[in-house]
């Protein structure tokens, strides 16, 4: 039996220490804060807990689904047409159709045939070559300067700021087939919220005798005198694991391994690679907006970029009964807003849903919260997919899965999904060459 220690309790380190115990491994699973799930976290409102961030499935989400039938929930999603419009000032496009883009009288007709066409080659094409060539340039040649200056930059600027210049066109091809094939938009939840399918996660892995601990944030990362990884835990240095598997943030390696035999191998890591953050609002509304689920927010004066209405896809039950909408603003952690007051920003963030929606009263705002996470998406530059972490760091011992390393797959809980299972089959096959920790 292989001891197995798993670092982060986000959907990687779950989805990991599920499969890896259902295979036989004792596992050992830490995860830093009060709750599981990382950006599935959750807070009480009323008597229903409500995501933090937003979450939805799609019917290509094969890794995600698959592992809910493992668990036995996938009986427990339900799914809906669900649709995009686009803002200009106080003014609503919905972009769901060609007759709908057609009408996109933001842009001469000429350009908004060229970005149908973008649409219609982004789907027949193949990704060769699309890690080496920026989104702007790729985009630039498709749909024309203007069609992108309008339409795909204010997009592009809101998921990475000014870094978006570097993000390569690899990443927008595929987020915009993860739906390649569906005649309509369709999106899926589950009943009960993305803490259901954490908590049941956990319950597997505690079922066969593995253990998972809250509140147990790693100090220090090491390798023993035998070569076995070893983690401390506030001053408490746990057994050695014939295996560790790192989920969290890559930049936090260092300072765990720093002056031990990992600090090697962590530094040979590309230092360049950082991730965006976000500054996140929930309102809770006594009526709704629209009827899209995602409104991109693309004027300067609006102090976020997007608008998600999760009620035209929760079921009342997972809504508290109120309308439910999300104000994302992805920006670094270490820009001034990521410091500011929850007050200051929900005000500003308020004032700006107001002006986009001058029919919106101050009664119609129910209740309002605020989230931060310092790390959700890889800022990505051209050659990521070189450069990104190696799931092996000490071969046959320490292992990662990261959001790091997800890409070119979408940063999403069937992203990690995935890539959990491949480092999970790599670690069992390694692991049948190790001397276990006896």
């Amino acid at each position: 039996m292989l001891r197995i220690g798993v670092v982060g309790g986000g959907i990687a380190g779950l989805a990991a220490a599920h499969f890896l115990s259902s295979a036989g491994a004792k596992v050992t699973l830490l995860e830093a804060s009060d709750q599981l799930g990382g950006l599935g976290t959750f807070f009480e409102y009323g008597d229903t807990s409500l995501e933090r961030f937003y979450h939805c499935m799609l019917p290509s989400d094969d890794h995600l689904l698959g592992l809910l039938r493992d668990i036995g929930l996938e009986r427990e999603t339900y799914w809906k047409e669900t649709s995009f419009g686009f803002m200009r000032g106080t003014r609503l496009y919905p972009l769901n159709t060609p007759l709908d883009l057609l009408r996109f009288d933001v842009l001469p007709w000429r350009d908004r045939f060229r970005i149908g066409l973008t649409g219609l080659w982004g789907s027949m094409r193949s990704s060769k070559g699309l890690d080496d060539i920026t989104c702007e340039a790729w985009l630039t040649r498709l749909s024309g300067r203007r069609a992108f200056d309008a339409f795909w930059k204010p997009m592009l600027q809101g998921k990475f700021g000014d870094r978006y210049g570097e993000v390569p066109a690899l990443w927008f091809w595929t987020r915009f087939n993860r739906e390649k094939g569906a005649k309509r938009e369709r999106k899926g939840y589950i009943r009960g919220g993305y803490r259901r399918i954490a908590s049941e996660l956990a319950a597997s892995v505690t079922a066969r005798g593995g253990t998972v601990r809250l509140r147990a944030p790693v100090e220090r990362f090491d390798l023993d005198g035998q070569g076995r990884p070893s983690l401390t835990i506030a001053g408490e240095v746990l057994e050695s694991f014939d295996q560790v598997l790192y989920t969290a943030p890559v930049s936090l390696l260092g300072r765990m391994t720093a002056g031990g035999q990992l600090a090697a191998p962590v530094g040979r890591l590309d230092s360049t690679l950082d991730m965006q953050g976000v500054v996140n609002a929930v309102l809770m509304l006594r009526r709704g907006l629209t009827r899209h689920y995602w409104v991109a927010a693309t004027d300067d004066d609006i102090p976020f970029q997007g608008v998600v209405e999760s009620t035209t896809l929760l079921e009342r039950s997972d809504t508290a009964g109120v309308h439910l909408v999300y104000l994302m603003n992805y920006v670094h952690r270490s820009e001034p807003l990521f410091a500011e007051s929850d007050v200051a920003i929900l005000d500003r963030y308020v004032a700006g849903l107001q002006r986009l929606f001058p029919d919106l009263k101050d009664d119609d705002i129910v209740d309002r919260f605020l989230f931060r996470s310092p790390f959700v998406e890889p800022l990505y530059t051209r050659g990521y997919q070189r450069r990104k972490p190696p799931m092996s760091l000490v071969p046959g011992r320490v292992f990662l899965a990261t959001t790091s390393q997800v890409y070119p797959e979408v940063t999403s809980w069937n992203g990690s999904t995935g890539l959990v299972r491949q480092v999970v089959d790599q670690m069992l096959a390694q692991g049948r060459a190790v001397p276990k920790a006896g």
